[in-house]
């Protein structure tokens, strides 16, 4: 692999450059422990009134419900993501009982706090020698039908989680890519005051 684009340009902790999102995997199965310590991580993800929107269904490779997760996927990501060793779909709640109420209302920042469970996920896996690409093409109404989930949930992401594989493995049209990616420069994403980008 070439040499990484990723410079930090001000002093942060190197698992934040250090994960990326592969494609070439290995084919090795992730065992359950694994697999748990890296939703046990998403778990403690901040939310909205801790509403805590997210919720994870999986399938590990070389298990009854792998095919089933697989074909999910749109035929690209199925080509590269049939080596990971596991798939997750990430959902979140849309709606929430307030603190003190019984009666659910909208939660406005459902997909921002699985966002943010998604991260934990990510850098956690990252830890743990894994590393995860999240994927948002899947066929949804497919995903909601075959998996019972009930109309209050989003369908977010699914990620597949898997050991670094060699990219000549890969598709040639996806090899060049296969590189961490840079990131913009931070004076284009903050700004105080008042809009400017």
């Amino acid at each position: 692999m070439r040499a990484s684009p990723r410079i930090a340009e001000h002093a942060i902790d190197a698992q934040f450059i250090q994960r990326w999102s592969p494609r070439a995997f290995t084919g090795e199965q992730i065992d359950e422990g694994s697999l748990l310590s890296i939703f046990e991580a998403a778990r403690w993800a901040p939310s909205a009134f801790n509403a805590q929107p997210w919720r994870f269904l999986y399938a590990r490779r070389d298990t009854p419900n792998w095919s089933r997760y697989l074909n999910l996927l749109n035929p690209a990501n199925r080509d590269w993501a049939q080596q990971a060793g596991a798939l997750v779909l990430v959902l979140s709640k849309t709606c929430f009982a307030a603190p003190c109420s019984n009666t659910e209302m909208p939660l406005p920042s459902h997909s921002f706090d699985a966002g943010a469970a998604w991260a934990h996920l990510s850098l956690q896996a990252n830890l743990l020698g894994w590393h995860t690409h999240a994927m948002a093409g899947f066929d949804a109404a497919q995903a909601r039908s075959q998996l019972g989930i009930p109309d209050e949930f989003a369908l977010e992401i699914v990620v597949a989680i898997g050991k670094l594989g060699d990219k000549a493995n890969l598709p040639e049209a996806l090899r060049a890519r296969e590189i961490p990616s840079p990131r913009r420069p931070l004076n284009e994403l903050v700004g105080e005051g008042n809009f400017r980008f």
